[in-house]
């Protein structure tokens, strides 16, 4: 994650007190612990949007927001803070992600408002992009030995995988115990104990300092990303394309994100490579990188807003419906070497989205009643699949960039994989809302008020119909549930179409891998990307 602070060497310990000594076993944990608080907190709140949803009555687009605003924050902020901690000392900053992301947990838990929650979820990014590019820095330094960082790496990845599963069972078990607040709560007593252990065992470093530190462009495309989406978001919420907002959120978002390119470009020390997309293997592995995660990540959303609201499931029971996809996951990649050293990245990656299409055009046949075999069925191959898709396209990245820019390398396939979380939640959720709302723009014995109002979510339609009670309540209940299977149904194809894209897009892949090149650029010190199986390039060796 972390690939700006690991592409130069680290210049040695610089720190002092105990962490100079720490036990690097004992450091792995601390690490450990960091990386899991974060990937949890990427996926708790998933199970907990139906219980938001009736507390704080946001919007449908306040709603995505709520969600989205945590990956897109630290996506966004990745590459700022990974050369921020080779600047100014990686457990220095670090340290001050803990501090923030305790304090935006306690706000989030408090909210009583949409807006309030959602300016904590957006500190919450911030904190989780100092964390997560520090973790592997130290890891990095602490394990000098190849042998040993493998080890440590494997264990480290495995933890990211175990937060992506634990997350909707843990936000389920709370739920079914205490208010949604409780799901952020939690993170406050284990960064109240990782602040001082943090401070005593990890040692200092930093890296490269060559060059001034952009952060004017590191703002640019955060700017950039957030205009563009916000306009999605609009579109997605019902407003009009020519609407002022949405053309200017659209508009001031891609002129911010071409003066980002610009800009790069003409730097000697650019905060990006951009030349490495000049290499049409490179350039697609990151699209796929962005598809697949947009494919996952959307649709993991939408599958427990239906299994809780439309079955009618508990938020554990939800969370334990999804468990299959994330162990299908673990099971590819730790398949991912042998399957890639057999049939090479351009076949791994193509049947990968082609079977990840299948199971979503499987996935259409859930309707208004459960079918646990097709939802078994569909969720692991789902699993199964993206995870191929990633490994390849993660593996063929990193060995089309030059050893000198695979530190760079490492960085844009982490920003790619948060980026494509977030993008998949705005755009799909977009996509749902838009096929939603046109199904209860008339209902028989339902005011026009009370439709518009059931139009913005499952849950709000929910609401109203209990306010209405009566044969006019049951028809509402009956038509958001249709309208919002339909809307299901209508997201699934639209995901399948971009990954059959995605499928023809790998094609542009190497046909062959070259044993070894992954290793030789390991040694570079390029870290081993993250996934959803918690399995990186590290295990190609």
């Amino acid at each position: 994650m972390s690939g700006t602070t690991t592409a130069a060497a680290p210049q040695g310990r610089r720190g002092s007190g105990a962490g100079a000594g720490a036990n690097r076993w004992v450091v792995l944990v601390v690490l450990c612990v960091s990386l899991l608080l974060v990937a949890v907190d990427a996926t708790v709140l998933h199970v907990a949007v139906p219980a938001v949803t009736e507390d704080l009555r946001p919007g449908a687009i306040e709603l995505l927001w709520i969600v989205d605003i945590y990956p897109l924050v630290c996506a966004s902020l990745l590459i700022l803070f990974g050369t921020l901690g080779d600047r100014v000392g990686r457990r220095r900053v670090l340290l001050l992600g803990y501090a923030l992301f305790g304090v935006a947990s306690a706000v989030a838990a408090l909210a009583d408002n949409a807006q309030v929650l959602i300016a904590a979820r957006a500190l919450l990014g911030v904190g989780g992009a100092m964390i997560m590019p520090a973790t592997l820095s130290i890891l990095r330094q602490v394990f000098p030995d190849r042998r040993e960082r493998a080890v440590a790496i494997g264990i480290w990845s495995a933890v990211a995988a175990v937060g992506a599963a634990v997350g909707p069972l843990l936000g389920g078990f709370l739920l079914e115990h205490f208010w949604w607040g409780s799901v952020f709560l939690i993170n406050i007593p284990l960064m109240l104990v990782s602040l001082p252990i943090g401070r005593w065992l990890l040692p200092e470093s930093t890296g490269d300092r060559d060059g001034p530190w952009d952060v004017v462009g590191a703002l640019m495309a955060a700017a950039g990303l957030f205009g563009v989406v916000l306009g999605v978001k609009r579109l997605g919420g019902g407003e009009s394309p020519l609407g002022a907002t949405t053309l200017v959120s659209l508009a001031v978002g891609i002129v911010l994100l071409a003066g980002f390119v610009r800009r790069q470009r003409r730097r000697k020390h650019p905060l990006v490579d951009l030349s490495m997309f000049a290499r049409p293997a490179f350039s697609t592995s990151v699209g796929c990188i962005v598809l697949a995660m947009l494919a996952l990540v959307g649709l993991e959303l939408i599958a427990a807003q239906y299994l809780q609201l439309v079955l009618g499931l508990s938020p554990l029971e939800t969370g334990l419906r999804l468990l299959p996809l994330t162990i299908a996951a673990m099971a590819a990649g730790l398949a991912g070497s042998k399957l890639l050293s057999r049939f090479g990245p351009r076949t791994m990656v193509c049947a990968g989205f082609c079977l990840t299409a299948f199971a979503v055009v499987l996935l259409t046949g859930m309707g208004g009643h459960a079918n646990d075999v097709l939802l078994l069925t569909g969720f692991v191959l789902l699993g199964f699949g993206l995870e191929t898709t990633l490994f390849g396209a993660y593996e063929s990245m990193l060995s089309e960039a030059p050893p000198s820019q695979a530190g760079g390398a490492a960085a844009i396939g982490e920003t790619s994989y948060q980026l494509g979380a977030g993008i998949g939640i705005a755009l799909l959720g977009s996509v749902m809302n838009a096929a939603y709302a046109p199904g209860l723009s008339s209902v028989h014995g339902v005011p026009a008020a009370d439709s518009a109002a059931a139009s913005h979510s499952l849950g709000e339609a929910y609401g109203v119909a209990s306010r209405l009670g009566g044969d006019a309540g049951d028809a509402l209940r009956a038509a958001a549930q249709n309208a919002f299977v339909h809307g299901l149904h209508v997201t699934l194809l639209v995901s399948a179409g971009l990954l059959l894209i995605g499928a023809l897009a790998a094609l542009k892949l190497p046909r062959a891998m070259e044993c070894g090149a992954p290793a030789a650029r390991l040694e570079q010190g390029v870290p081993a990307p993250r996934d959803p199986a918690g399995v990186g390039a590290e295990s190609l060796r």
